[in-house]
């Protein structure tokens, strides 16, 4: 996770929100990501991620779409 997500986590108090947490990357993904935000954020809920890969590049739409759908962000 970036340095800067840190400072993020550090200065804002999450509690009672949900976090969304997702990348795009042509590579590692989120690795630890969810995990570790749950860790620095126990009185938030923090969903299933999201990465956008080479794999899901021809329809981003349609993969955030369904994503939120799956983590009941929906409209």
């Amino acid at each position: 996770m970036p340095m800067i997500l840190y400072t993020f986590f550090d200065t804002y108090d999450l509690s009672g929100k949900t976090v969304a947490l997702f990348c795009t990357s042509g590579g590692s993904g989120l690795s630890g990501t969810v995990n570790e935000v749950k860790s620095l954020e126990p009185n938030a809920t923090v969903t299933e991620g999201l990465h956008i890969g080479s794999g899901s590049s021809s329809d981003p739409d349609g993969a955030v779409s369904e994503w939120l759908s799956d983590i009941g962000l929906a409209k």
